[in-house]
């Protein structure tokens, strides 16, 4: 009996533990700048989509972006973007209809997103819109070259599956 009531304690304290530090690590979230000043990369990415802007999309990657939009999707590098990019915008018309930030991590020179969003695609030509939901997890990291100063740097995309 009293070995169980010890394993409970020690349970306990490591439990307490693993909560004091999750709340320490929340804490660190930048500061309301760079909150905003991504917020801004946010909007403007998205609005490069509305407009079909391949170059301007391709602006807020770093050179050495690594994208896995699918499971069968692993884009490593920029330029490798473009060509998928421009297929789609030259087919249809994406608008972001949600873009909920989930979670938003700041340390430093690295941000770390997670959001859900709602996509939907209008054919350029024949064929019905769509609708495409999922949650993303963005890794930015400061990058001058880029327009507000952020590029991503690491992209996952998780397809909704209701």
């Amino acid at each position: 009996m009293k070995n169980k009531i010890y394993a409970l304690a020690a349970s306990l304290l490591f439990l307490l533990s693993l909560s004091s530090y999750s709340q320490t690590i929340n804490q660190f979230n930048g500061t309301q700048a760079e909150r905003d000043s991504l917020r801004n990369t946010s909007i403007a990415i998205r609005a490069a989509f509305s407009k079909g802007d391949v170059d301007r999309i391709i602006a807020f990657h770093h050179p050495d972006v690594i994208k896995a939009v699918s499971y069968n999707s692993y884009q490593k590098g920029r330029e490798t973007l473009r060509p998928g990019l421009k297929g789609t915008l030259d087919s249809f018309y994406l608008d972001f209809v949600e873009n909920k930030t989930e979670s938003l991590y700041i340390n430093g020179e690295t941000a770390i997103e997670q959001t859900l969003f709602t996509i939907k695609g209008t054919p350029k030509g024949k064929g019905e819109p769509f609708i495409f939901k999922g949650r993303s997890m963005i890794v930015y990291v400061k990058y001058k070259e880029s327009p507000t100063g952020w590029a991503t740097i690491r992209e996952m995309i998780q397809p909704a599956t209701e």
